[in-house]
């Protein structure tokens, strides 16, 4: 019984590395750029939009393929925003940016390896939003929102897809289109005593990514 148990270790052990073995996995690195939508500021005197600013945005994920069609990715992304407001012929922005940690579900239309897939993904993480500009005792349209050197941490949903090619033995080359889809940072764009921002954020973020197989 006891060389039985002895014997069954090795073997278990043994399933285990063959397993991990077998498992593919995926790492890459994009770039592209963010196009934010505004949002209207309410119950102030007039009317007013805040938001950011179009701006470029980089990143790298690591994958690992959970089936014949699925993989589940990790992503991180760093995106230039600088705050927006405008209103009328009047606009005044602010320096800022954005980190992005989430994860994606991966679904393929075609098995790994394929020379061409489309793919679909959903999921979500976090984003810090922040304010990184120098304060000034005015700031136009200070009557509508306030900009502050702050910054705020909000849950997000991650939901897009694209194309997959290869382009050399286990080299990848993805175009790639996501909805980032969170709360409004007010802290960050604080709206002025009685005014209001609501409604949710959306960054639409064309990409391109590089990525290899293993």
């Amino acid at each position: 019984m006891q060389t039985k148990r002895f014997t069954l270790i090795p073997l278990m052990l043994l399933g285990l590395v063959s397993a991990a073995t077998a498992q593919q996995w995926e790492v890459g690195g994009s770039a592209g750029a963010g196009f934010l939508r505004g949002l209207p500021v309410t119950g102030g005197a007039g009317a007013a939009t805040a938001g950011f600013e179009a701006g470029g945005t980089f990143g790298g994920f690591f994958g690992q393929y959970l089936g014949r069609h699925l993989a589940g990715e990790l992503h991180y992304n760093f995106l230039r925003s600088d705050l927006h407001l405008s209103s009328g012929g009047t606009d005044t922005s602010f320096s800022g940016s954005s980190h992005l940690l989430y994860y994606n579900l991966i679904l393929q239309t075609r098995a790994r390896r394929s020379r061409m897939q489309a793919f679909a993904a959903f999921g979500g993480g976090m984003r810090i939003f922040r304010g990184t500009g120098k304060e000034a005792a005015y700031q136009p349209l200070n009557q509508y929102a306030i900009f502050t050197r702050t910054q705020v941490l909000k849950p997000m949903a991650s939901v897009g897809g694209g194309l997959k090619f290869s382009i050399a033995r286990g080299v990848y080359l993805r175009t790639e289109f996501y909805d980032y889809i969170s709360a409004f940072p007010t802290e960050v764009i604080a709206p002025a005593p009685g005014a209001k921002i609501s409604g949710l954020l959306h960054d639409f973020v064309p990409m391109v990514s590089l990525s290899f197989i293993f």
